[in-house]
């Protein structure tokens, strides 16, 4: 996904797997699986380019993050103890962002 995320117009297989051999060695056919199972899970769409595919993210990094924080608070057990020790884990400037979010969400009704 970090390969999708970082081009604003998306990649193909051939540029995902340039990309990553640059910084070991990856094969060819392990970078065209995970793609397409991106694909198959919603992850990614795709349009035809020439005689290959260019995908992009059908989220942005910020939006799968939070989904993934969503995940993980209702499969992990009493959502009070999760929030709890994960605002406990955030550090100060975070603390504050999140308290200033709720504040304005609980003022314009959207809570």
């Amino acid at each position: 996904m970090e390969q999708i995320w970082t081009s604003s117009e998306g990649a193909t297989v051939p540029e995902v797997h340039e990309r990553l051999a640059s910084r070991g060695d990856v094969a060819y056919t392990t970078v065209m699986s995970v793609v397409h199972n991106l694909y198959r899970k919603g992850r990614l769409t795709r349009r035809r380019e020439g005689r290959t595919h260019r995908y992009q993210a059908t989220a942005s990094r910020a939006e799968h993050t939070a989904d993934l924080m969503s995940l993980a608070l209702r499969s992990g057990g009493d959502p009070h103890t999760i929030l709890t020790h994960f605002v406990q884990q955030m550090d100060q400037a975070d603390t504050r962002r999140l308290a200033e979010l709720l504040t304005r969400m609980d003022e314009d009704g959207t809570t």
